[in-house]
């Protein structure tokens, strides 16, 4: 039987502002704000059960090949090591480019800093059109050290996906595969598009991983019309 929740606009009313001096009117904007906040919570969660509850995606029939970190000829199967799960992030680093994309590179530095915790439950792979040995040599220029880097061995899985162009230049992808027996089933991917994106926003998927996006969202200014991170200040 489902729960009953109490409404949203209830629990608002419990909230207390940190500081006191608030006006009327920054108080009740800021309780409407947090009912809000809490069907976002709520919708959110809604989000997580439906994608865990998705039946069994397509099985992965090509034999796509990968260099791992000791640049060891692997298969995607091989990608998992001891996991049922594996997360995959294809990030735009192909060997067209001097260096690697600057989104790509803040959203896996912050990535970095929780791949460890990350691990302790699914396999994390991030994978690359460049050699391995350049893909880790970036990394050790950034001081990632829990990531695992692996390269494409070809460009079957880049043309499959759907991320690589014809000038050579890539998108990212972030896709979650799922073992099944001696099998490999999608279990999601992102497939949020640039069509889909609302006007005046730039693309994004949902939900939005980037940490970098999530503390400027919380902020006055926001994340800004034209502001984007760069691999140097």
């Amino acid at each position: 039987m489902p729960q009953t929740l109490t409404p949203a606009a209830e629990l608002a009313k419990k909230a207390k502002t940190p500081f006191p001096g608030a006006s009327a009117e920054y108080a009740a904007a800021r309780q409407a704000l947090l009912a809000e906040e809490i069907e976002f919570r709520r919708h959110m969660t809604r989000l997580v059960e439906q994608r865990q509850d998705l039946p069994a995606g397509p099985v992965i029939e090509k034999n796509y090949r990968f260099k791992d970190e000791q640049a060891f000829e692997v298969g995607l199967l091989d990608l998992f090591g001891d996991k049922d799960t594996l997360v995959t992030y294809f990030w735009m680093y192909g060997p067209q480019r001097e260096r690697p994309c600057p989104m790509c590179t803040n959203l896996l530095g912050a990535l970095n800093g929780n791949a460890a915790d990350i691990k302790q439950r699914v396999a994390l792979r991030v994978l690359g059109r460049s050699p391995v040995e350049r893909q880790y040599a970036f990394a050790q220029e950034r001081g990632w050290r829990d990531l695992n880097f692996v390269q494409t061995i070809g460009d079957d899985y880049a043309k499959d996906i759907g991320v690589l162009q014809p000038d050579g230049s890539e998108y990212p992808a972030l896709i979650v595969f799922k073992r099944d027996g001696d099998k490999v089933r999608l279990f999601w991917a992102g497939e949020m598009t640039g069509e889909m994106a609302d006007p005046g926003q730039d693309p994004r998927g949902a939900p939005d991983i980037a940490s970098l996006w999530s503390i400027l969202d919380l902020t006055p200014g926001g994340r800004g019309a034209d502001w984007y991170p760069k691999l140097q200040y």
